[in-house]
């Protein structure tokens, strides 16, 4: 970065409120990153990122064959895993 030269005090007082307020807006930018961030984190942001990602994906081109294949996929997948999982609570009762 060169060097800057200022012919007067006004200008120096200009450059430094410029930067003041240039400072500002990006502190701003940044705690509004981090509430957007910590909103995504609670249970309901996740669920709400879930639906819309997946909402996304059923709107693309393999969106008609996944609402097809899911609930076949989902009824043969959900017992096995309530059979995995009785299984092992009971092993370890």
């Amino acid at each position: 970065m060169a060097t800057k030269k200022y012919s007067s005090y006004a200008e120096i007082d200009s450059e430094l409120e410029i930067l003041k307020l240039e400072k500002e807006i990006h502190y701003r930018k940044m705690m509004q990153s981090v509430q957007k961030t910590k909103e995504s984190l609670t249970p309901s942001g996740i669920v709400s990122d879930l639906i819309s990602s997946s909402t996304s994906v059923l709107k693309g081109p393999y969106g008609p064959i996944l609402t097809m294949v899911a609930p076949f996929v989902l009824n043969k997948v959900v017992p096995y895993i309530k059979k995995w999982i009785s299984k092992n609570t009971k092993k370890e009762a």
